[in-house]
């Protein structure tokens, strides 16, 4: 159950981030140039290397992923209110704050399992 908790957040983030990847595709589409479409593709992959730099970050400090993926959830939240379905929050920030939350978890734990080796 512990390698399952230590894994299951980092888990959903690879796959959160794999589906997010797929949005920058529709950067092909339309009739301009296949440079201007592949610059359109970088800049669609913007979010995509930034949540790849946060896992990166939290994969051994989860207070990091704890603190920014939550943020993360809560500002799509805020910034994309009324624009979308419901559905669209919770596939967006649903995995962000999941993952925060279980990456804060995981830090709790190894704090407590550290401070309990020390006594």
């Amino acid at each position: 159950m512990k390698n399952v908790m230590i894994w299951l957040p980092r888990a959903i983030m690879i796959l959160f981030i794999l589906f997010i990847s797929l949005f920058a595709l529709d950067a092909f589409d339309g009739d301009e140039s296949f440079i201007r479409k592949l610059g359109g593709f970088a800049i669609h992959l913007v979010p995509t290397f930034i949540l790849i730099i946060l896992l990166i970050l939290s994969w051994k400090r989860e207070w990091i992923g704890s603190i920014f993926f939550i943020v993360l959830g809560i500002f799509y939240i805020v910034w994309a209110w009324g624009k979308f379905p419901l559905v669209t929050y919770i596939t967006i920030s649903g995995p962000l704050i999941l993952s925060g939350i279980l990456f804060r978890i995981n830090w709790v734990n190894r704090k407590a399992l550290k401070n309990q080796n020390n006594r």
